[in-house]
């Protein structure tokens, strides 16, 4: 830039003819002037190096010619000049003081162009350290604005950066605690089926132990608490995949912008550190005339803030979500545990109860066996007194027929005839006694044996109820899943 402070040299009075070429051999540029602007060809004042039009101004002399004679006028060239040469003295045309005078005029237009050639320099010289100081100054200023513009964008790139951290932070978590809440979802549908086999085991139940008792009512609600825990597992799983979307949606945008800032601050930062000497740096015509922005710094400003602000937005309502996720683990675990329990002692007081219930019926049974043996004893001695009672009678019945041969008179109804009448009347009597006796002790038999048959029946109902409760589904309630795993492993 020195050299373009020093005053032309006149060989700049002759039209100079510009190279060919502004630019160096595309071999041995950089990179950069790739993918550039379309090449607009610019005025000559556009391009360097350049030349003002005229520096100065061709000089023209007008000379002053004496007035011709009139004998002259009207004579051609041809017939003039052999009069010249035949003539003894020389025509003049100037006068010595037309000669001084164009002298001093030609000294004094020579020194005014030289007066003006000096203001001319000295102007020349400080519009250059003008424009050069105007250049330095917008330089810096440009350079300054650059640096500006690279650290806002550095700003706005660690705010993002940091957003983004944030972001794909809270999307693995609530990422996580979707997956817990699945590992819940499919946990539950074990105490599911152990209740519901539970209620298809008990159908199995026999007699009148087929009851509508406790233990099938709250079998019923466990089912029914099951189911209801998850729908509402099934409701927040379909809200946490819609926040994930939503969530990566935001981070989506946050990348991009992101992207785009990194790239936009390399940029800007390589152009905050070029100078005048800086190797890559070339012509663009035209570059200056193509406007390809599409935002301006508030809107530019105003897209990030945005993109940030929605990133926040769903990163809290992704937190809340996480927190409501959460608390229904906690309390589905809870309810189901709760039911559980109720189920487990439901079904440990009717075990309780079949049991106490089957113990009577075998002490009773056990009575029972004993008084049909006493019953069965008791007719056999009853059997045995009217076979007893048979010679007796048949010895009164003897005497009474042989007395009726007695002759004639002898024929007498005394004291042994009455007392052999009493006896067979009384004998009569006491067989008939024992008879219904034995009929009575019958029918108690066949009621005991009844009572017997009932008691076993109803022991094989109470034993085969106690199976089922005791051995089935109180075997299979124990595999219920723990509180760990229905809150889902961390």
């Amino acid at each position: 830039m020195e050299s373009v402070r020093f005053p032309l040299t006149a060989k700049f009075a002759c039209p100079r003819s510009f190279p060919t070429r502004f630019l160096p051999a595309v071999h041995s540029m950089a990179s950069s002037y790739r993918n550039r602007f379309p090449y607009r060809p610019l005025p000559q004042s556009y391009s360097l190096p350049w030349m003002p039009s005229a520096y100065y101004k061709t000089a023209a002399l007008k000379t002053t010619l004496a007035p011709f004679s009139k004998s002259s006028q009207g004579i051609t060239a041809s017939e003039k000049l052999p009069s010249i040469y035949n003539r003894t003295t020389v025509f003049t045309q100037y006068t010595p003081e037309d000669w001084y005078k164009s002298n001093q005029t030609n000294y004094k237009e020579a020194e005014t162009s030289q007066k003006n050639a000096e203001h001319l320099t000295v102007d020349t010289s400080l519009l250059i350290e003008h424009k050069y100081q105007q250049m330095r100054k917008t330089q810096v200023e440009s350079t300054k604005n650059l640096g500006v513009r690279a650290n806002d964008i550095a700003f706005w790139k660690s705010e993002l950066c940091h957003e983004l951290d944030e972001m794909i932070g809270e999307t693995n978590a609530l990422t996580d605690v979707k997956s817990r809440l699945e590992r819940a979802l499919a946990e539950s549908e074990a105490p599911l089926q152990v209740a519901q086999e539970c209620l298809l085991h008990r159908e199995k139940r026999m007699g009148i132990d087929l009851v509508h008792d406790d233990v099938e009512k709250q079998l019923f609600t466990e089912v029914d608490v099951i189911r209801l825990c998850q729908e509402k597992m099934q409701q927040f799983l379909e809200k946490a995949k819609g926040q994930l979307e939503s969530n990566w949606a935001a981070q989506h945008k946050l990348e991009k912008d992101l992207a785009n800032k990194q790239v936009a601050h390399r940029i800007d930062d390589k152009c905050h550190h070029l100078v005048n000497t800086s190797q890559g740096i070339s012509y663009y015509r035209g570059v200056e005339q193509i406007d390809a922005t599409v935002s301006v710094p508030e809107s530019w400003t105003k897209f990030t803030n945005d993109n940030i602000l929605l990133s926040q937005s769903e990163r809290a309502a992704s937190a809340k979500l996480r927190d409501e996720i959460e608390n229904l683990l906690v309390s589905i675990a809870n309810e189901m545990w709760q039911q559980f329990n109720m189920v487990n002692v439901a079904f440990t007081n009717r075990i309780a109860e079949t049991t106490d219930a089957k113990r009577k019926i075998q002490t009773h049974l056990t009575k029972t066996l004993q008084k049909i043996f006493q019953t069965e004893k008791n007719i056999e001695d009853i059997k045995k007194a009217i076979r007893d009672q048979g010679p007796p009678l048949k010895v009164a019945q003897t005497r009474l027929d042989e007395r009726t041969r007695r002759p004639n008179m002898e024929l007498c109804r005394d004291t042994a005839q009455l007392r052999l009448v009493n006896e067979v009347h009384d004998i009569n009597e006491t067989v008939q006694t024992l008879q219904q006796q034995l009929r009575d002790s019958e029918v108690t038999l066949q009621m005991l044996v009844h009572a017997k048959s009932v008691l076993q029946h109803d022991l094989t109902v109470k034993a085969n109820s106690l199976f089922i409760d005791q051995e089935k589904c109180m075997g299979m309630r124990k595999s219920f899943p723990s509180t760990t795993r229905l809150l889902g492993p961390f």
